[in-house]
């Protein structure tokens, strides 16, 4: 009898949100220092919207409207490490292996916090620190996230089964 060789996916992320005032500014589970927040139906964070679009594409499950739509008052104002912790209670036998986001930001600067949300996403996807990037990249001034009106996250998940 031959041993079964784990089959692994991947899956790709994107998520963008419009700045607003008035509220916190959550990126990978940290509150980070900013004049704006981003505008949402639950905390907004785009860098785990996107890290959970991403494991449940390579899980083959769809999107995380799927499982957690904004027409669903159960995730007003969500926070998106208990949203991330539910997708990755979703894949049964599978398990995530690798975790890396791409922030796309004009501003704030998020080196002093790219630990932080690693270990904070490593945690909640139960996958070791080395297995997670994080990362920031400008828009060079073009388009909305140039303009400075919001921001976008990309990730891609590797999941075996």
């Amino acid at each position: 009898m031959s041993a079964r060789s784990p089959v692994a996916r991947v899956g790709l992320g994107y998520d963008s949100h419009r700045f607003k005032k008035g509220r916190p500014l959550i990126l990978g589970g940290v509150t980070v220092p900013h004049d704006r927040g981003l505008d949402g139906h639950s905390d907004a964070d785009v860098v785990l919207h996107a890290v959970i679009d991403a494991v449940l594409g390579a899980a083959g499950l769809g999107d995380i409207g799927t499982f957690f739509p904004d027409s669903d008052p159960r995730w007003k104002g969500a926070d998106s490490l208990k949203l991330l912790e539910n997708t990755r209670a979703r894949l049964g036998r599978r398990r995530v292996v690798h975790v890396d986001v791409t922030l796309l930001a004009e501003a704030p600067r998020i080196g002093p916090y790219k630990n932080r949300m690693r270990t904070k996403i490593a945690r909640a996807l139960r996958v070791p620190l080395e297995g997670v990037s994080v990362k920031a990249k400008t828009n060079e001034g073009m388009g909305f996230v140039g303009r400075r009106e919001g921001l976008a996250a990309l990730a891609v998940a590797g999941v075996v089964a």
